[in-house]
């Protein structure tokens, strides 16, 4: 096919600029919170605004991916990108002497920030069905080679950031403008490659599918499945991921982000064996095997506190969510082809939608629970000193006070030496208060990946009844929704 390897690097490199400005605005936060004022709960509004809306762009994405055509999208993503970068740098010019008020920078970073969770959500409903008709043949292999360009571009933009950001820099401390601007160079990258290339029409375009043969594809129970199972995926991995770096710094200060940097590593280096694994035990069951993996891991990692023992439960975690989100998609392609970018799609925007939603949100309301129960029962009087003036409730779950992340900041990041000893008590207290948290939290999610990994057994064994898994092709099969 004409053009197919510099469209699948042009599909691999989105990622890698999403995943290099995931992980270096991460790790300006503390850059922003302090040039402009923001408190904690305005920079998670900025930063986690962006999930939701990327689930939402991609179902509405998908919807059109078909009839406007691939091509098209990618450049609209591009320029997103481009422009993102841009409208986010101005935050420092329009913010001025700050004379103002921060509400103008805080406007300016929120929209730069979802303009670039609009183009990570264009890309993701293009790039999915675009490798799923470059490779339909293998599918679930390429999918998880293409989704490798995530990890790798955490892998960079962590090394960045663990270099250049902060004041605690290992190199030397850069301003976060020039951090942002980064990711423009895969950016222009992916740019270049898209240049004067020729699309393909998709799978489902080409059989002449229309949109309602597409939406009927919903109809199949198995389908609905898969959606549900995705869902689950996104609180477990991205869930996780945007608090794995908080939770595990109160646990080894200072080396929770070269964790990170590592499980990165894990899962790009993995992806690009998925498919001969999948081909010895089958899609489903490396998605089994994975969860059981996951969960193992997290559980590992909710009640280790030595290095050996936290890099031993990192590796196992890692190995676990590596194949999740790229075989699900690969799975969803070779099951139902003739729902084309909207069946994939539906299965993105259920993983982000469910990641923002519900895994963010709820992996801290656990840390909180957890945190200020520990406290409250064994030092009643330093509860009662650092909790939060309101209380929070999640879903269905009783409202509770945490504690004030702001005083309790205050006493946490101050030098030792710089504190009385009543202070020093209270610290003492609030370290092993925040680490007992935010391991707790990590062991009940362990119970996600517990209930993805019986979904997939009840999957294989339904299959197994059914003759075993096999990939549909268009023009061979009518598909299990038939």
């Amino acid at each position: 096919m004409e053009h197919r390897k510099r469209l699948f690097a042009a599909s691999f490199t989105t990622l890698v600029v999403a995943g290099v400005g995931f992980a270096i605005r991460g790790a300006i936060l503390a850059d922003w919170a302090t040039q402009f004022g923001f408190t904690k709960t305005e920079l998670g509004t900025i930063t986690g605004g962006g999930l939701v809306g990327f689930g939402i762009v991609i179902l509405a994405a998908s919807a059109i991916a078909d009839r406007v055509g691939y091509g098209r999208l990618l450049w609209v993503a591009f320029i997103l990108h481009a422009t993102s970068a841009a409208v986010t740098m101005a935050a420092t010019l329009i913010y001025g002497d700050g004379s103002a008020g921060n509400t103008s920078a805080y406007w300016v970073l929120y929209v730069g920030t979802f303009m670039f969770a609009i183009a990570n959500g264009v890309c993701e409903a293009v790039i999915n069905p675009l490798a799923a008709t470059l490779y339909p043949k293998n599918r679930t292999h390429y999918l998880n080679v293409l989704h490798a360009g995530w990890p790798a571009g955490l892998i960079i933009g962590g090394v960045i950031a663990y270099c250049f950001a902060s004041s605690d820099a290992r190199i030397s401390h850069v301003r976060w403008e020039v951090l942002v601007g980064l990711f423009l160079v895969p950016t222009a990258l992916y740019g270049l490659l898209l240049y004067r290339v020729r699309f393909p029409v998709s799978e489902a375009r080409a059989a002449g599918i229309s949109f309602a043969g597409m939406l009927r594809e919903f109809a199949a129970p198995v389908l609905l499945v898969l959606v549900l199972l995705h869902a689950l995926i996104g609180y477990v991995e991205l869930g996780t991921d945007s608090w794995i770096v908080n939770i595990m710094q109160n646990v080894i200060q200072g080396q929770a982000f070269l964790l990170f940097i590592y499980t990165s590593a894990l899962m790009f280096v993995l992806r690009f064996f998925a498919g001969p694994i999948a081909h010895r035990i089958n899609p489903l069951g490396l998605l089994f095997v994975s969860s059981l993996l996951a969960c193992a891991g997290l559980m590992m990692l909710g009640s280790s506190n030595t290095g050996f023992a936290i890099l031993a439960a990192a590796t196992v975690y890692g190995l676990g969510k590596t194949f999740l989100w790229p075989t699900m998609l690969g799975v969803v392609s070779e099951l139902y082809p003739r729902g084309g970018a909207l069946t994939l799609g539906a299965v993105g925007a259920a993983g982000m939608l469910s990641a923002g939603l519900l895994g963010g949100p709820g992996i801290g309301y656990k840390q909180d629970y957890f945190a200020s129960q520990y406290l409250e029962e064994r030092h009643a009087f330093v509860y009662e000193q650092f909790r939060a003036p309101t209380e929070h409730g999640f879903l269905m779950f009783p409202k509770i006070a945490g504690l004030d992340g702001a005083a309790v900041g205050a006493i946490l990041e101050a030098p030792q030496s710089e504190l009385t000893a009543v202070e020093n008590e209270y610290r003492g207290a609030l370290l092993r208060a925040s680490t007992h948290g935010g391991q707790a939290a990590l062991r009940w999610t362990a119970l996600v990946p517990l209930m993805l990994a019986l979904g997939y057994l009840s999957l294989l064994l339904y299959f197994r009844s059914r003759g075993g898994y096999e990939a549909v092709h268009l023009g061979e099969e009518s598909g299990p929704s038939g």
